[in-house]
């Protein structure tokens, strides 16, 4: 039995959001639903460190109440974006998608610089000394994993971003 399990988030960029959109993919039939990801997949990259989301100890549950909100700001990693150019290239390509260079050029710039929700994901801490990271710690790369990252997609279309641009964004969560 874990000590307590938080929730780490982070803005986040999706190939998928990118290439299909309205009028041809209409994202909002998700209706609030997440995107769920394998814990490696390459095509969801962060744009910032993660962030504590929620974080339940389960000494204190009865103290904890219903829930909570937090206000979280994280800015746009200019490094990130540079990484992510690169491994959004490679997922553009990949799998025998037959592209033109310059649109895979163009795609992987673009996805880099945008911005399609907020990924989550979880870690259990048992003890002092056992972690459990469903992603690597503390940047939030991609690991093996049995548990899936979640990407609750915020608007129809990528927001467009840039390294050092802030994105504020309050969380409201319960606890059952």
């Amino acid at each position: 039995i874990p000590s307590r399990v938080q929730t780490l988030g982070a803005p986040a960029s999706y190939t998928l959001h990118n290439l299909f959109r309205p009028p041809a993919f209409d994202w909002d039939k998700l209706d609030g639903q997440p995107v769920r990801f394998n814990c490696r997949d390459e095509g969801l990259q962060l744009l910032s460190d993660p962030a504590v989301v929620e974080d339940v100890s389960f000494a204190d549950i009865a103290r904890a109440g219903a829930g909570g909100t937090r206000q979280i700001t994280f800015t746009v990693d200019p490094g990130r974006v540079e990484e992510n150019v690169e491994k959004f290239g490679n997922e553009f390509a990949k799998n025998g998608q037959q592209r033109l260079a310059s649109e895979v050029g163009r795609l992987k710039v673009e996805t880099a610089n945008s911005v399609s929700g907020i990924a989550m994901w979880p870690r259990l801490i048992l003890d002092d000394d056992i972690e459990i990271n469903s992603r690597r710690y503390p940047d939030g790369g991609q690991q093996k994993s049995h548990w899936q990252t979640v990407l609750p997609i915020l608007s129809p279309e990528p927001v467009p971003v840039k390294g050092g641009d802030r994105i504020v964004v309050n969380f409201d969560f319960d606890i059952p």
